[in-house]
């Protein structure tokens, strides 16, 4: 198994990719430790309910995982909220979004530098919204490119201690919906991402086949990105 008898701390696992993510490399070997604000539906050997804009339930989190496991060799930062844009999001809902999607990876690395074992590697969540947007996203897009700019810069002072990756995930299904036509369409790869596609990309960067990758944000969304459409192509219209 890819990550038998590691350590793998994975934030935000009570649903959709995080819930995945820990399945995954549990199947996988790995002891999972996770956090949530929500109940986690999955057996882990640590989990702990919090909340990740909360130091006080970081430190908690980090002192039980050192305690328990001794070290880290991979840390996932998934865990992220959305409070809105400029329509409906103030100071308050802005500033939560930065806290649980950018200072709290920055501070869970901070408490597990020390520990992290040999050929760690820290992997965060970010999103295709880190590049473009829709309207009254302002406060995800924000954490986003926080997240997408903290990795490389973690992955340069972290350099001989950790490799530091960034998945960016499209349009991803986490609740098994039927899509089809223009759906599809807009994706080269022909369908919608589900969670399973964001694992096997965290699999390989986490492992020490990726060993020669650090600083990178890696762009999983089935080409949806690089897909240039005019209204009238792919069966897609402009309404309103």
């Amino acid at each position: 198994m890819l990550f038998e008898g590691k350590t793998a701390v994975i934030t935000g696992v009570s649903r959709g990719i995080g819930l995945a993510l820990a399945q995954g490399f549990q199947s996988e070997g790995a002891l999972v430790a996770g956090i949530d604000l929500n109940p986690c539906v999955k057996d882990l050997p640590l989990f702990l309910q919090g909340d990740l804009a909360d130091q006080g339930a970081l430190d908690y989190f980090a002192d039980a995982v050192i305690e328990k496991f001794g070290r880290v060799d991979i840390l996932i930062n998934n865990a992220m909220m959305t409070s809105g844009g400029l329509d409906d999001c103030g100071y308050e809902g802005f500033t939560r979004a930065l806290q649980i999607g950018v200072a709290a990876p920055y501070y869970l690395v901070k408490r597990f530098e020390k520990v992290f074992g040999a050929g760690a590697s820290v992997l965060n969540l970010s999103s295709t919204r880190a590049f473009q947007s829709q309207r009254n996203t302002e406060s995800y897009t924000a954490a986003k490119g926080g997240i997408t700019a903290l990795t490389h810069a973690l992955a340069v002072t972290l350099s001989g201690k950790a490799r530091v990756n960034a998945i960016a995930p499209g349009w991803i299904d986490t609740i098994g919906s039927e899509f089809a036509g223009a759906d599809m369409g807009q994706h080269p790869a022909n369908r919608v991402g589900n969670p399973q596609d964001i694992v096997e990309a965290a699999f390989f960067l986490c492992s020490d086949r990726a060993g020669f990758i650090t600083g990178q944000t890696m762009v999983v969304d089935g080409g949806m990105s690089k897909l240039m459409v005019y209204h009238g192509d792919e069966g897609w219209a402009l309404n309103g």
